[in-house]
């Protein structure tokens, strides 16, 4: 049974194209995708994303149990901060990706992707074994919303919200006098807030914020805003079978954590003796489309696989995410090709991000 978010009526009483995403109806557009994302680069746009799920974590070892978790060092992690971090197994390979806040002194919340929180929950109630920890579930409590562009914290701060805030920090806080936890993060690459509330709020606070201006954004944006930031999408860039040094994701793990985590061993090794794959960036050079499992040639020969693909509203070309072999020669500047209906198309490797990325925020905290 595909599931609903509490805003269901309001999408689609904004004409909303609603499809299913990871077993929720979710609006894909309200009116043209590429609208949609320039309205988030150029203003800020306004998505539900209340799939996602919140796990709360507490009790005297949560800490402890959180660092055995993942390869972020959570003991450093001070109140009100937040850190992206992945889930791995024993092999290193990725359960999922996650954002974990610091609430207060031994309490969390982990954020876990829509499709993955039924695996992240068994995952965290095995591991849980042995340590002073409680885990609450609450992801059918909560709905999501997330304001994010270049205009998000000035309207919020019109709304009501303390924006002194920090990129990846968190507090308790009010909107139009509903309570909520306020996060400076997002999935865009744009500046803004993810705004956790219960379900009861949700409504009227969606309400609030489209009569200031912001435009809804679907789901189908959301994926080009993030893919011209190149950030990873669990299922397309992530799965069981890639370990986060694979990913690019060696600059999320200290190499100075004391606490072991599961797949330490795998992921430390491949960090001093390198990997079979990598992840790069690809920009099309012709009018074609690189998409989702499409072959990466280099040299006449097959060299890996596209991951995530789609054209670039800001960029009006077509890029990519893709696995490749390990190869010193694959690298930025480099002619590759992309099999597209049996026919080679040619190809170019470029840095990660494909955009300047403008989601870091420093400010005078007083949190």
């Amino acid at each position: 049974m595909i599931k609903k978010t509490v805003l269901y009526d309001k999408h689609t009483a904004l004409g909303a194209k609603m499809v299913d995403f990871a077993g929720w109806y979710m609006p894909v557009q309200y009116v043209s995708i590429i609208e949609e994302h320039k309205a988030v680069r150029e203003h800020a746009g306004l998505f539900d994303v209340s799939h996602m799920g919140e796990v709360f974590v507490s009790g005297r070892e949560s800490c402890e149990f959180l660092d055995k978790l993942v390869p972020q060092d959570i003991s450093k992690l001070a109140c009100s901060k937040a850190v992206y971090c992945q889930l791995p197994d024993e092999k290193g390979g990725l359960i999922d990706d996650l954002i974990i806040y610091k609430l207060d002194n031994d309490s969390y919340l982990v954020i876990c992707n829509a499709s993955r929180i039924n695996e992240d929950w068994d995952w965290m109630n095995k591991n849980a074994v042995g340590f002073d920890v409680k885990l609450d579930n609450r992801s059918d409590d909560y709905a999501l919303l997330a304001v994010q562009g270049p205009q998000a914290a000035l309207i919020l701060e019109e709304m009501g919200l303390d924006t002194n805030q920090e990129s990846f920090t968190i507090k308790p806080a009010r909107i139009c006098g509903i309570e909520v936890f306020a996060s400076r993060t997002g999935y865009t690459g744009e500046d803004g807030y993810e705004i956790l509330a219960e379900n009861k709020f949700a409504p009227e606070l969606w309400d609030k914020i489209l009569e200031a201006g912001v435009k809804p954004i679907g789901l189908g944006a959301r994926d080009t805003l993030r893919l011209e930031a190149a950030l990873h999408l669990y299922g397309n860039d992530l799965d069981i079978n890639t370990s986060p040094v694979e990913a690019g994701l060696s600059w999320s793990i200290p190499k100075d954590k004391n606490a072991d985590y599961n797949g330490r061993e795998v992921i430390t090794g491949q960090m001093a003796n390198g990997t079979d794959k990598k992840l790069i960036g690809l920009k099309m050079l012709d009018k074609s489309i690189a998409r989702h499992g499409y072959d990466v040639y280099f040299n006449g020969e097959k060299a890996g696989i596209v991951t995530s693909g789609g054209v670039s509203p800001m960029l009006n070309t077509s890029i990519a995410l893709a696995y490749v072999k390990n190869l010193k020669e694959i690298c930025a500047g480099a002619d590759v090709q992309v099999m597209i209906r049996e026919k080679l198309h040619d190809a170019q490797v470029v840095k990660r991000p494909f955009i300047e990325k403008r989601n870091r925020v420093k400010t005078k905290l007083s949190l």
